[in-house]
């Protein structure tokens, strides 16, 4: 993509709402656009960065075996009212009446409809197991929405439901989704700490939170410094073999972490002193097992192997898919702006043209941008006549994780300098050579870069 011809409406000066780092930054970069309270335009580049969370959330899903679909919006009433939650939800839930007077509301959660639907398609345990789930926009009326994104009245959201015939089912089903998110997290760059938490209105006996320590986190938390040395890394994992999931659990949740909900003071005291940690954290999801509760209420029920009809065991597993766009910039900057993971960025390089107009230097450039493109990466290119100042300091505010700087000077040289965002050091190569270190940075993020040569048997004169 080329600047001159995007839609990126950064701004210089912070607007006063934003209260902290990842609502100004966001606005700055030009990523959302304030609606209404706690609602948001989601712009060009922010929307680039919610389909590649978006995407990483789907891929791991379907690797652990999920299936997904899409649920409406608004939902029947009568379904809440079934199950008992219409009126016990509270305030948060948005309630509105249809033109034929019927009672709707504007879906938080989607607990009710699931059940609804595989009660009503799935009547024996050969079915079995069956975990469904959807990305899809929710609204909960907030009394004070605040942090942008953080805390919205409408946000995306993966929700995802299993069923099965047993406790010891679903709690693998619980298992596979620990793990699976852990997975999820790390491809964003984030740390997120699987942490004991209380199940809220959603209900149940076991439940895990993850949260990604911050400064401007909503929770107090408690944990042993130990449990971020964890990494899950490349490990591939068989879903289906319990004890292999049992065993990655119980790695990361064996030490203590918890937020203050149910925080034990005598538990963290066992811990050594040198190794207890409070902090600030931000809820990024949240698992869940609540037995045969809505099965029961809303006919979920199957014939078992014995020939008797039995409520069918559920857990809900939740991503705050734009809430996570926040945490990774809380996670993730510094007095410049944004510095994206690189799974999740929305442009793989910045390319900034020092002297626009220049015949070498405009050659340059575009060969990097047409090599890095036939690569299968999206480099953005900054085409503007600007001075070199308020290129960097774009490129800088929207956060790209490697640029190629050009310049004639270095072009007489045969090199382009090539930076890296989060550490800021520079290294002078030759066209071919950047190209091919920006390629090897992402190979491990794209399967289909870790084999390609995209300039083999080319000099830099052939392709620019």
């Amino acid at each position: 993509m080329r600047l001159s011809r995007y839609f990126l409406p950064v701004l210089k000066e912070t607007p006063s709402e934003a209260q902290i780092v990842s609502h100004r930054l966001m606005l700055r970069a030009g990523m959302i656009k304030q609606q209404a309270a706690g609602i948001y335009s989601w712009l060009p580049l922010g929307f680039k960065v919610l389909r590649k969370i978006e995407a990483i959330v789907h891929e791991e899903q379907i690797r652990a075996g999920h299936i997904p679909m899409l649920m409406p919006t608004l939902q029947s009433a009568d379904l809440w009212k079934q199950s008992g939650r219409y009126d016990a939800y509270g305030p948060e839930m948005l309630r509105l009446t249809d033109r034929h007077g019927r009672d709707m509301l504007y879906g938080p959660t989607n607990e009710e409809m699931i059940t609804e639907i595989v009660g009503t398609y799935v009547s024996s345990y050969k079915a079995l197991p069956l975990t469904l789930y959807h990305i899809q926009w929710k609204f909960r009326d907030e009394v004070r929405p605040r942090f942008g994104v953080m805390r919205g009245r409408e946000f995306y959201m993966k929700d995802g439901y299993n069923f099965d015939l047993t406790k010891e089912d679903a709690l693998h089903a619980y298992n596979r989704h620990l793990v699976s998110y852990l997975r999820t997290y790390e491809r964003m760059g984030l740390q997120a700490i699987p942490m004991r938490a209380d199940s809220g209105p959603i209900g149940g006996d076991y439940t895990h939170e993850f949260l990604v320590l911050a400064e401007t986190g909503e929770s107090e938390v408690f944990y042993d410094a130990a449990i971020t040395e964890l990494k899950f890394g490349d490990r591939e994992i068989d879903y289906d073999n319990r004890e292999e999931c049992q065993g990655v659990l119980e790695e990361f949740t064996s030490r203590y972490a918890r937020t203050d909900e149910t925080h034990d003071e005598t538990a963290f005291a066992e811990i050594p002193e040198d190794r207890r940690r409070t902090a600030r954290g931000i809820e990024v999801g949240q698992i869940f097992y609540f037995g045969t509760e809505y099965s029961e209420k809303m006919g979920a029920v199957v014939q078992g192997p014995d020939g008797k009809q039995v409520p069918l065991h559920m857990g809900s597993h939740g991503i705050g898919v734009s809430r996570l766009l926040g945490a990774i910039i809380e996670a993730s900057h510094d007095d410049k702006g944004i510095i994206w993971p690189e799974g999740v960025t929305p442009f793989h390089c910045g390319i900034v043209n020092l002297k626009q107009g220049d015949a070498a230097a405009d050659a340059a450039c575009q060969g990097l941008y047409d090599a890095l493109t036939k690569a299968g990466l999206e480099p953005l290119y900054d085409d503007r006549d600007e001075r070199a100042g308020g290129k960097f300091a774009t490129m800088d505010l929207i956060g790209l994780p490697w640029r190629i700087t050009v310049g004639p000077r270095g072009l007489k040289n045969g090199v382009v300098e090539l930076t890296s965002r989060r550490t800021g050091e520079s290294q002078e190569l030759s066209p071919e050579e950047a190209v091919k270190r920006v390629i090897e940075i992402y190979a491990p993020h794209h399967d289909h870069l870790r084999d390609e040569q995209p300039m083999a048997g080319r000099s830099f004169h052939t392709w620019v």
